[in-house]
């Protein structure tokens, strides 16, 4: 069964429910008015017979001659109120035996008291029952004392016959059937409508998320009618989802092709080194050492990248860094005579370096900078400057890598910071980086609860800014605002953990 199919039953049967307890209350309420209304006016016919009884000072007779002129008078002189009423009037003795009726019953099986009422009756106790009747049909009747002087002397029987009510009943009856079932048919095809209407949305998505298996085709998306219903923003999220697949399948593709790059290059080096090897340079030992050389080098490179991508599964694990005080110039010290021997035709210097002490991983802080650094020389041509900055602006130190390089593009700046992304992917680079080094200065800096930012003009050079928070035991110093950069600035900021472990530099955004 469909869900179309299952809504429209579940309808259809919460509102059969509702009409049938709808048309059973109706009932029972228009059932309780008419015998209300029976019941009422044979109360009032019996308090007015009552009344004239006491009046007429006429004694019920209790000998066999049955005298009853008085009582027979008072049964032909209806009260006006009851002109063309179906009441009738009967007065028994305390024996039960008839005295006389009016000509209001319908036959002799009416007339009959049953002990049980004439019992109560003369205990002084009033009674409205009914009766049915053999020949169908029911009768109430108000079954009351008689008294004279105080004493009990026969019983008043007030009885009107219900088939005035049997009949309104009845109708009643067919009418919320009839009206019931024509209105349960013209529901059930509107609401098998409105269902059918209510989830061609759905069926739209199933029909697009069945193409896009079969063709494979995640550009697609879903068509939104309405964003603001639930059915808009189940499209909505599902649109979210295929963005988010598409870009993790694009990735994917991506990072398969470029480690696949960076693997085959130095394995095929490592290959060519062997076979000079084996063709002989085992003897000659210039040569033995250029192919090792060669060759360590290779593995180092493999060692990287494998380390690199380590650190980002780790980081994606959550595995929780150090937290321990980390002084950030003796840092930026350390960094600048490291990287130092390796800028060959680029001046490395020191700008302004204040005293700054942070609590994270020192290994992880000192692994971003020279991330950072060693990018900076490897994409700056030769004579040109890279700077180190260390400020302390507000509650936050700054540590920048500036650079005279040729600068990245605005197009790629909101991409730079991910894995495996190069700016210029025809370029040839220096230093043969995968793509991973400035996602994982990103990683690291957030998980010490700081942001990273550049800024960068193509043909002049870029800066990224290391922001961290300073360690509680040290008081903000200088009045400078963060310079979050202009519109060719990327900030990105989170809360994501990264994991402990270093990876030596590598170059990333070319």
């Amino acid at each position: 069964m469909t869900l179309r199919q299952r809504l429209t039953l579940f309808s259809v049967l919460f509102l059969v429910v509702s009409l049938s307890v709808i048309g059973v209350g109706l009932y029972a309420y228009e059932r309780t008015i008419l015998l209300n209304g029976v019941r009422n006016d044979l109360l009032r016919a019996t308090q007015r017979f009552q009344a004239q009884y006491r009046d007429s000072n006429a004694p019920m007779p209790f000998d066999g001659s049955v005298d009853a002129s008085a009582i027979i008078s008072l049964l032909q002189l209806p009260a006006e109120e009851f002109e063309g009423s179906p009441i009738s009037v009967a007065v028994y003795k305390s024996t039960g035996v008839l005295v006389q009726s009016s000509q209001g019953f319908m036959s002799d099986e009416s007339l009959n008291l049953r002990s049980q009422d004439l019992r109560a009756a003369l205990n002084g106790e009033m009674q409205v029952v009914e009766i049915p009747l053999k020949r169908g049909g029911r009768l109430m009747q108000v079954v009351s004392p008689l008294t004279f002087n105080n004493e009990v002397v026969g019983v008043l029987v007030v009885s009107q016959p219900l088939r005035t009510v049997d009949r309104a009943l009845d109708t009643l009856i067919l009418v919320l059937l009839v009206s019931g079932g024509i209105m349960l048919i013209v529901s059930t095809v509107g609401i098998d409508q409105i269902v059918r209407r209510a989830l061609k949305p759905i069926d739209q998505i199933s029909e697009i998320a069945e193409q896009i298996v079969r063709a494979e085709d995640l550009s697609r998306r879903v068509a939104i009618s309405n964003s603001h219903d639930e059915l808009g923003r189940l499209g909505t999220v599902i649109n979210d989802l295929l963005l988010r697949l598409e870009t993790l399948f694009i990735t994917q593709r991506r990072l398969t092709a470029d480690v696949s790059h960076e693997l085959r290059t130095p394995l095929a080096a490592m290959r060519g080194n062997i076979e000079v090897l084996r063709r002989g340079a085992l003897h000659n030992p210039a040569l033995l050492s250029e192919s090792l050389t060669d060759i360590e080098r290779e593995v180092g490179r493999l060692t990287r990248l494998v380390n690199d991508l380590l650190l980002l599964a780790q980081s994606e694990a959550g595995v929780q860094i150090r937290k321990e005080p980390v002084e950030l110039d003796t840092l930026l010290l350390e960094v600048f005579r490291e990287i130092r021997p390796l800028a060959e035709h680029v001046k490395l210097q020191i700008g302004g370096e204040d005293q700054a002490t942070v609590i994270g991983d020192r290994d992880r802080l000192k692994q971003a900078l020279l991330n950072l650094t060693y990018n900076a020389v490897q994409h700056t041509p030769d004579g040109g400057v890279v700077t180190l900055n260390l400020e302390c602006i507000g509650r936050e130190a700054a540590m920048s890598v500036t650079d005279t390089g040729e600068g990245i593009a605005s197009e790629d700046l909101p991409h730079i910071f991910e894995r495996f992304y190069r700016a210029d992917k025809a370029r040839v680079r220096k230093g043969g980086g995968a793509g991973i080094g400035l996602a994982i200065v990103r990683w690291i800096v957030e998980a010490h609860g700081g942001s990273v930012n550049v800024r960068s003009t193509v043909g002049e050079g870029s800066t990224f800014t290391l922001w961290l928070p300073l360690a509680a035991s040290q008081s903000p110093q200088g009045a400078g605002v963060r310079n979050t950069g202009s519109p060719a600035t990327q900030v990105l900021s989170s809360e994501s953990g990264v994991a402990a472990g270093h990876t030596p530099p590598e170059s990333e955004h070319d």
